[in-house]
């Protein structure tokens, strides 16, 4: 477990140590082959330091990866522009968001799958920017006008990842909470099932409901996110939201038991097209 600046670092880190090791080679060998000290293979492969794109591509080299996709996905974690070309857009708000948030941001934009459990909230990238003031505004406390536009502008901005090529594969399930609570008042709520629905449509996004009905489920004990990966699933991530910061586990195990909650709750959910009809339901006011 560990907080959200260095979770990249690490997975990168760990994922070039899998790569050397798989190549044959010590940790002295593949700094003799890019022309560096031991040390610095050793601090990269524990996350204890970072590394350029530049030096990155000549370890790959070395280590003889020709994945495409790998490449540019470990190239983007290493704070390369990726293969279109398009920086980070999230640097330009570094003064305005706190580093795990930019953590999480990151990880999102470069995911190929987000699975995502929520109990309160609709999730970020599916809301409306009406509801995604109202929630923030509640959220943070004593915020002036201008840095609540801008956290609702980078929430939006966020949601690209579900129109880009390819687009991220999002699959959620929400607790019927979530539907219910009145956000930002009727007019505001019932837009946002009205955008739920429309989300719903996408070929992209699997959205199932809990409802009430399926009494205590696994879910209880908080909202999770999966992040998956292309290429490689050494690299996937759970992200647990708290108060005032985020946990990322990343072990196999923990791993794994987020997967099958996941698979549980759906399989106690409803499916996507009774999920709809739910949805519609409560818009009406059932």
């Amino acid at each position: 477990m560990q907080n959200g600046p260095a979770v990249r670092r690490r997975k990168l880190g760990a994922e070039l140590r899998r790569l050397r090791t798989g190549a044959g080679l010590t940790s002295g060998e593949a700094a003799r082959l890019v022309g560096w000290h031991q040390s610095k293979v050793s601090r990269i492969e524990t996350g204890a330091s970072g590394v350029k794109p530049a030096d990155l591509r000549s370890l790959l080299d070395a280590y003889g990866v020709i994945d495409g996709h790998l490449r540019e996905l470990l190239l983007m974690l290493a704070g390369a522009r990726d293969a279109g070309g398009r920086h980070r857009w999230w640097h330009a708000y570094r003064g305005e968001l706190p580093p795990t948030y930019r953590d999480f941001i990151s990880l999102e934009s470069q995911a190929c799958a987000m699975r995502t459990l929520e109990t309160t909230v609709v999730p970020g990238l599916l809301q409306t920017a009406e509801y995604a003031r109202a929630v923030t505004r509640a959220a943070v406390k004593d915020l002036d006008e201008d840095r609540l536009d801008t956290l609702v502008e980078v929430r939006l901005a966020r949601q690209d990842v579900l129109r880009a090529d390819p687009p991220l594969a999002l699959s959620a399930v929400l607790d019927e909470a979530v539907l219910r609570r009145e956000v930002g008042g009727p007019g505001v709520m019932s837009r946002q099932l009205q955008r739920l629905m429309e989300a719903a449509s996408l070929p992209q996004v699997r959205l199932q409901i809990l409802p009430f009905t399926a009494g205590a489920h696994i879910g209880l004990t908080g909202p999770f996110v999966i992040f998956s990966f292309p290429s490689t699933s050494d690299l996937d991530v759970v992200v647990l939201d708290q108060l005032m910061s985020s946990l990322y586990l990343e072990r196999k195990e923990d791993l794994g038991a987020y997967a099958e909650a996941f698979k549980t709750l759906q399989f106690h959910a409803l499916s996507p097209e009774d999920s709809l009809d739910y949805i519609a339901a409560i818009g009406d006011g059932a």
